[in-house]
């Protein structure tokens, strides 16, 4: 045996009854560590002192109420990601959906059962987790399409506007907010293969001989092993990103020579995106491109590099990609719009 304590979730209790506190304790010491508190200001106090994984608040309490208290947790960007669940005995409809509009998960009446408290704490600190999850796997793919960056000696920029400007030709091509959502956070991906790919290659000043292109070419294979065989989600979306970005409409890419609609839609969308940031700014090699002779340059190679559906949506998505590239310039650019 080894003298180790398992971590517990931290709760915080909040009730001007001490009667009512000791029943949440009774209800929950064996599962969490508890913080308590009496009034509202210990409560946000206390908040901000732990960030407790979850608030049990009561509504009705003097000074400030659960009401107040919850305004204050959500207004505040230290604590508005604490789950909070109301347990007060106001049962009326009206009560429980004030409650849920200020941004409670939970509305418990009292008396409350104690298994069904249970229940509904491990389900919202299980959202919680995954939510925690997701947010750490996203960190993770930017700081490694951050890394690609660096290899290639481009800026951190590169990736961030190219990401948005594929998220944005996403919705246009009617992708649901979620999906373009996904499409974002996967994209950072697309050139995580040139870790792969030798310094003397990538940082070569001039052009490229032919066996130094077809080293430079397998960074598509290098990246989809890199992030690997996936069922499902945003790595394996991430994967098709990474393998499929060079194909060409006209089947003249690679890896494969897919042709037209063969290549993933994603993969076609990031195609535009990552030409048109590339274009559009300035390198130790070139100047930056205008956004016009950009966008005519992409539609001169709709039907054959490019999708040309996609490339016909282009005037729509242009103020929303001229917001992106004014948001995340890079430092030494100079306006080019």
């Amino acid at each position: 045996m080894n003298n180790f304590t398992v971590s517990r979730p931290t709760l915080l209790l909040v009730d001007d009854e001490p009667a009512n506190l000791q029943i949440l304790r009774h209800t929950l010491q064996n599962d969490y560590r508890l913080l308590f508190a009496k009034d509202g200001a210990k409560a946000l106090e206390l908040a901000q002192r732990d960030l407790p994984e979850l608030i049990l608040l009561d509504i009705m309490m003097p000074k400030l109420s659960g009401y107040d208290v919850c305004r204050e947790l959500k207004a505040n960007p230290l604590t508005q990601g604490i789950p909070v669940i109301f347990v007060t005995a106001l049962a009326q409809a009206q009560d429980e959906q004030l409650g849920f509009d200020l941004g409670a998960v939970d509305y418990v009446a009292k008396p409350f059962n104690p298994s069904i408290l249970r229940a509904r704490i491990r389900n919202h600190l299980s959202l919680v987790q995954m939510r925690e999850l997701r947010e750490s796997r996203l960190q993770i793919v930017r700081c490694l399409g951050v890394a690609a960056e660096y290899k290639d000696n481009e800026t951190g920029r590169h990736v961030i506007r190219m990401s948005h400007y594929a998220r944005i030709l996403a919705r246009w091509a009617g992708y649901s907010d979620e999906a373009a959502d996904e499409l974002l956070h996967a994209a950072p991906m697309h050139d995580i293969g040139k870790i792969g790919i030798p310094d003397a290659i990538l940082q070569k000043p001039g052009k490229l001989d032919a066996a130094e292109w077809d080293i430079m070419r397998t960074h598509t294979l290098i990246g989809a092993r890199i992030i690997g065989h996936h069922s499902h989600g945003l790595l394996k979306l991430a994967r098709s990103i990474a393998l499929y970005h060079h194909e060409k409409w006209d089947g003249s890419g690679y890896p494969y020579g897919l042709k037209g609609e063969d290549i993933p839609l994603p993969a076609r969308i990031i195609a535009i995106a990552d030409v048109f940031d590339a274009l559009t700014s300035e390198r130790p090699y070139k100047r930056a491109w205008s956004m016009e002779d950009a966008v005519a340059h992409i539609r001169e190679q709709a039907g054959r590099h490019f999708d040309p559906a996609l490339v016909a949506l282009l005037d729509k998505c242009l103020p929303e990609m001229l917001d992106i590239k004014q948001k995340w310039a890079d430092e030494t650019e100079e306006s080019t719009v």
